[in-house]
């Protein structure tokens, strides 16, 4: 992969708890270990908080997935991932690192699309954002990110 990209943040999500409407802000403290504070997963109150393991910690998708790939019309909010993007190759950064302002991300896994996930918008989305539901990633550093921050690959 190249690295000769450099996206950005187009919004930033968090929900209290597990199904409650993802709620938009402007800037998010990352903690190390737990995740955006606000945030269901940062207080152990997601739909997998009881499911150990890394990748719980933040969620991406690209914008891209949202307005292009997937046939139905959803906010960004709707997909519930904490941070939307906009220019980030988002599959290819599993296994790599990378910075969203000045917090240091470590690509986990894809974070596919689930029935849950469709539970809560409508039919077709598990479809719509199959292999593009966007990445797990794992927090390496603590920080703010805000709305308008630079996203770029760590040499």
């Amino acid at each position: 992969m190249s690295n000769d990209w450099n996206g950005k943040v187009v919004s930033i999500q968090v929900a209290e708890k597990a199904g409650a409407p993802m709620i938009a802000v402007t800037v998010a403290r990352a903690v190390m270990g737990r995740g955006l504070e606000g945030d269901r997963y940062f207080n152990q109150a997601g739909t997998y908080s009881d499911r150990p393991g890394l990748g719980r910690e933040l969620t991406l998708v690209e914008f891209e997935a949202i307005e292009r790939d997937l046939q139905i019309k959803l906010k960004p909010k709707d997909i519930r991932r904490n941070i939307v993007t906009k220019g980030v190759p988002l599959n290819h950064l599993v296994g790599r690192t990378f910075k969203v302002g000045d917090v240091s991300l470590r690509g986990i896994r894809l974070c596919e699309p689930c029935s849950y996930l469709e539970s809560l918008t409508v039919q077709g989305v598990e479809k719509g954002l199959l292999h593009r539901g966007g990445l797990r990633a794992q927090i390496l550093n603590d920080g703010k990110i805000g709305a308008s921050d630079r996203v770029k690959p760590e040499p």
